[in-house]
């Protein structure tokens, strides 16, 4: 596998992690009024873990590139987490638009 093959595939995961740390600072504006500080706190320290796996990743990827995988695959597990977990609805131009980020991706991996 190729460094850059690499580099996409951390990409992508370091998406999925900061969806994670999205997820908890989504549950800390859940339920009473005043955020429950903890979850915050768990989601800060796990977005500022993405920003280490960033060094890695900009060192094989074009920014251009790099951002654009990041981004498809935190729209794509946000999407996944906020349908399954928290029971919202997609609406036709949201999954149209699903589909065309998936065909950026592919088309990204083919020429990048």
């Amino acid at each position: 596998m190729s460094k850059v093959t690499i580099a996409m595939l951390l990409a992508i995961f370091l998406g999925l992690v900061g969806v994670a740390g999205d997820f908890f600072i989504k549950l800390a504006t859940v339920g009473p009024k005043t955020p429950v500080v903890k979850w915050f706190i768990i989601g800060m320290l796990i977005w500022a873990s993405v920003a280490f796996g960033w060094y890695f990743v900009y060192k094989q990827l074009k920014l251009s590139t790099s951002v654009v995988f990041y981004a498809v695959s935190t729209i794509l597990f946000l999407t996944a987490l906020s349908v399954l977990y928290f029971k919202e609805k997609l609406n036709i131009y949201e999954a149209v638009g699903i589909l065309l980020a998936i065909a950026s991706i592919i088309l990204l991996k083919k020429f990048a």
